[in-house]
This record gives C-alpha cells, structure tokens and sequence, in this order.
C-alpha cells in the first residue's frame, strides 16, 4: 500500500521550488509557490471544463451545473492567492525579479488553454510557442475546438429552443459574437425552463468570476510593479487592462434588459 507521500509524490514536489537569486532571497520562495499552485489549479479547472464538455454533450444539466459550481469555488481560490501574493512589496519583488528574465505569464499554456475553453481566442497567442512544441500543439487543437459556449448552444438546440443554424455552425476559432437569434432564444429558456435558466446563471457567475480574476491581477501588478513593463517585456498593467470588461458570453448579459 503507497503511503500519504507515495501517493502524492511529496519529495518530487517539494523538490520543484528552486529559487535562482542570490541568497536566495526570502520572498523568491513564495512567488514560485504560488505560481506553482496556479498552473495546478490551471490544470484542474482544464480537467473540470473538459468534463463539463461532455456532461453538456451527453444533456446531464444537474451534473453541468454541478461541475461549474466547483470550478467557480477554484477561481475563488485563484483570486485569493492575490491576497496572499500581495504581501510582497514592490521592492522584496524587485530584489529577484531580474531572475525571471524572458518568463513571465504570458508563456502560460494552460492559461491559453483555459481561455480556449472559454471562447477567448487569438491566433497570435499561438505564435508565441515554438513550432512543433507539445504547448503549441496543445494550444492548437484547443484553438480548433468547440468552446464551452458551443456546446451549451448545441444541448439548448437538442432540448427544442430555437437556436440559429449560422450559431450552432460558426467558425469555432473566432471569438463568440453577440447573436440576437440566441438572445431570443435565452429569453425563452429563462421564462420556461427553470433548470436550464440556472444553468445560464452559472455561466454569468464564471464570466463574472474571470472578470475578477483579471481585475484583482490587475491592481496587482500596478501595486507590485505600477506602469512599468512586465516580465519578458510584456506591456504590464496597461495591456492586462484591456482585458477587462470584455464578457466571454456577452449575449447572457444582453439579455437582461429583455426580461
């Protein structure tokens, strides 16, 4: 029988945090940590959509609805690693930052990932990884893929509402647009069917969710480091600003001013 440590790879993991400044310094520790700890949450939210996917394809509402709740209690846990993070001043960051040279976490490629799921497609992000490398291909097929979006219109087109064929066959590596066809139809879901109605609901609490989870890392980076540019030459807390207020469902939003 493994113990608690053979089961978990315990010495493999504590073994994964090696700071490079000189010392080390103190707080190298606890920035490596925590981005550690975001790309495995990273990973299980990735685990937690992709089963969403299917329950959606298979008309599982109750366990959809389920598996969205526990992937908005992540991205919780996700905002308050900030707190956490926010701790460090701009000069303990300072003191290894320069470690960090060309990374930064834009080269996340389970973030891409993520965003994928969600309907948050660019191309150009897929340039920023080597031809050939496994985080291009991954990122790729993601790319190519039906969103979380899609294959909820498709379970609403199986339970009988009116969803526009140009919706249900849109070029699935272009950003959702707004749909007044799917408006039409989500109104109707909202006032006769209450169990996909809460299902909608869920979706609004995620978009809202990432919206905050952009916003706290936002306010961040401008406390940890203010305009300057980011890691790896990004744009910093000016381009992260952009990305905020730009909902991944815009049509469940829309709606609201119909009911």
């Amino acid at each position: 029988m493994p113990t608690y440590s053979d089961y978990l790879k315990i010495d493999e993991l504590l073994e994964l945090q090696r700071p490079l400044s000189d010392g080390p310094e103190h707080d190298e520790m606890l920035f490596i940590v925590i981005h550690q700890v975001y790309e495995l949450w990273f990973k299980q939210v990735i685990h937690e959509l992709d089963h969403l996917q299917e329950l959606l394809g298979a008309g599982d509402v109750h366990h959809a609805g389920h598996t969205l709740s526990r992937v908005l209690r992540i991205l919780k846990v996700m905002v308050g690693q900030l707190d956490v993070l926010e701790t460090m001043t701009p000069l303990e960051f300072l003191s290894f930052r320069d470690r960090l040279e060309s990374g930064s976490g834009f080269q996340s490629y389970q973030f891409r990932e993520f965003e994928c799921l969600l309907g948050n497609k660019n191309p150009k992000a897929i340039e920023r990884y080597p031809a050939g490398s496994s985080a291009r291909t991954r990122i790729e097929q993601r790319h190519g893929a039906a969103t979380i979006w899609d294959t909820f219109l498709k379970l609403l087109a199986a339970k009988g509402l009116p969803i526009p064929k140009a919706d249900l066959t849109r070029d699935v590596t272009q950003r959702v647009e707004p749909s007044e066809g799917v408006r039409a139809a989500l109104v109707t879901v909202y006032r006769t069917h209450p169990d996909l109605a809460d299902l909608c609901e869920r979706f609004v609490d995620l978009d809202e969710g990432v919206m905050e989870w952009r916003y706290r890392h936002v306010k961040m980076v401008q406390r940890t480091i203010g305009t300057k540019k980011g890691t790896g030459g990004s744009a910093g807390a000016e381009y992260l600003k952009t990305t905020l207020d730009q909902p991944l469902f815009p049509d469940l939003w829309a709606i609201r001013t119909e009911l």
